[in-house]
């Protein structure tokens, strides 16, 4: 109960405060591209309950129709706008949407489509006895996923997650799943907003644990 008041609070606050910004981005991105301004993705939610995600849409309309799951910095589907939302993660501040509506939570494990679903295991699927999240330890220690599939060489962005950066993204989830708490969760908070502007000035994640076990 404490946890979905602290969301609701703060999702509210944040659209509040956002919304000016928010207004700025659906200009450009229509300006940009023909298509919607959100990108509604379906994603598996706690208890494996689907939900349509919030995402300003930074890459053409219908791309999951042409294209891997995952996405590179060099994926040609990233529109021009896009590489910018990409850059600053405007498009996961929209999921405040979400963390109002109640398909997630401001810190969680993040939503992933149903192909990586199926593929947990037993214990992995401890990640959806809670509400997804717009960020947590993984989505720290992983700011710069696209990178990471480009440098990777490997043709399938799909391939390249599988391999580089799934599995120890599901073990810090499972990490945060076991030890979540609310003080844990304003760290992350402060974290992820460090890190964004520490690694887009030349810097490194900022606040991960020394261990991670």
């Amino acid at each position: 109960m404490k946890k979905r008041l602290f969301d609701l609070i703060f999702s509210g606050t944040g659209l509040l405060f956002l919304s000016p910004a928010f207004v700025l981005l659906s200009i450009a991105i229509k300006l940009n591209s023909p298509g919607p301004v959100f990108y509604r993705g379906v994603r598996v939610g706690r208890l494996g309950t689907s939900f349509k995600i919030y995402k300003f849409r930074s890459m053409v309309a219908d791309a999951e129709k042409k294209g891997a799951a995952s996405t590179s910095n060099i994926d040609m589907r990233v529109t021009s706008v896009g590489h910018f939302i990409r850059k600053f993660k405007f498009d996961e501040f929209s999921q405040l949407i979400n963390v109002f509506l109640g398909d997630m939570s401001l810190v969680g494990p993040r939503p992933e489509v149903q192909m990586f679903v199926d593929m947990y295991t037993e214990e992995e699927k401890q990640i959806l006895t809670v509400r997804p999240g717009i960020t947590d330890w993984s989505s720290i220690k992983f700011h710069n996923e696209g990178e990471i599939i480009e440098a990777s060489g490997i043709a399938d962005a799909d391939e390249a997650y599988k391999k580089l950066i799934r599995p120890e993204k599901l073990r810090l989830q499972l990490k945060y799943v076991k030890e979540r708490n609310l003080l844990i969760d304003i760290k992350i908070i402060f974290c992820t907003i460090l890190t964004i502007f520490s690694t887009r000035s030349g810097g490194e994640s900022v606040g991960l644990p020394a261990k991670l076990d």
